[in-house]
């Protein structure tokens, strides 16, 4: 099975810490996003990779060669076109089924089951209390989608898609793509997938759905902090070593050449390789590797690679190789 991800997105909500690195590549419960996306697929029989690349593309070619033994294509997506245009850049003329996933996205459902039994499309979703920002699913009454509407003014369904497709026609989705194109229909200046794939129902391609029990788009520094408590949550055991001299409240992660002293840690925190919290409190925050944090306390909070913050109380989203110190005086 081969998996299309897009990660080519700059990530400017995310801003000032994907000024630096690639979103997909922000640290969440000790692995970045990409990371925990990647182990699903490759645990779930996915055996080769197309990853349609932008943004600080090297850095996430050389993340996954390194870490994933996997038949892996990276290709560029020199603007950004829509969700449309960057699947078409993975689907060659020979795949007869794909697997579509957006790379910023944790989920919670059976993907391999999915991927195993499910004999037509299907598309992942879930529901949502406003699915305006969203692409919106009309299904029948036994789960048959009829129409597929991206980010309605008035919906007629409150079931969305979350970046989650199981094509079995690929063939069919590449005319559809293409026809996009030929056409210039787009919605919102964009080529959607969402538009794509109501072409293929129009031919006739039965498409089906699948429920997705949690789902987190890893967009903002608020939902990135909730993505890193429900990865803490889903560990059966914190990871981490017990520290003299300091608490630590479960669920954590901590990596094993952090320095903590005088310290207490959690819950729901993540600290990256070889940062040092000394004298201090650090809970609901991430920290990345090399952070020092003294005679703080950080909660609700992203703190980047060597970053320092000294003597401070409050909430922080600090990019990397950045310092904050209370009290210091600087020279005229």
């Amino acid at each position: 099975m081969k998996a299309i991800i897009p990660v080519a997105g700059v990530g400017s909500r995310l801003r000032p810490h994907t000024f630096t690195k690639p979103k997909v590549l922000l640290n969440v419960a000790g692995r970045p996003i990409l990371g925990h996306i990647l182990d699903h697929l490759v645990d779930c029989g996915v055996t080769r990779l197309s990853l349609i690349v932008g943004h600080m593309a090297d850095l996430i070619e050389l993340y996954v060669r390194k870490h994933y033994d996997v038949p892996s294509e990276f290709i560029i997506q020199e603007e950004p076109r829509g969700l449309a245009h960057a699947v078409s850049l993975g689907l060659a003329p020979e795949d007869k089924e794909v697997l579509v996933i957006l790379g910023d996205t944790i989920f919670e459902t059976d993907l391999q089951r999915v991927i195993e039994r499910s004999d037509t499309t299907s598309l992942g979703v879930t529901t949502v209390e406003d699915p305006r920002r969203f692409g919106v699913v009309e299904t029948t009454g036994n789960g048959q989608v009829t129409r597929l509407v991206e980010k309605p003014d008035v919906p007629k369904s409150n079931l969305v898609l979350v970046g989650i497709y199981m094509i079995r026609n690929a063939p069919l989705l590449r005319e559809c793509i293409q026809t996009l194109f030929e056409r210039e229909l787009t919605t919102r200046g964009e080529y959607q997938l969402t538009d794509a794939l109501q072409l293929m129902i129009e031919k006739g391609e039965p498409v089906t759905t699948f429920p997705v029990t949690e789902w987190f788009d890893c967009g903002k520094p608020e939902t990135l902090l909730a993505t890193n408590r429900h990865l803490l949550d889903q560990k059966q055991n914190s990871t981490y070593e017990p520290r003299p001299g300091a608490m630590i409240v479960p669920p954590v992660y901590i990596h094993p050449t952090a320095v903590l002293e005088r310290t207490v840690v959690g819950p729901y925190a993540t600290v990256g390789e070889g940062a040092v919290v000394r004298d201090a409190m650090v809970q609901n925050s991430i920290l990345g590797g090399g952070a020092h944090v003294e005679n703080a306390l950080i909660s609700g909070s992203l703190v980047g690679n060597n970053s320092t913050i000294i003597g401070q109380f409050q909430k922080f989203n600090l990019g990397d190789s950045s310092e904050i110190v209370a009290g210091r005086d600087f020279p005229e």
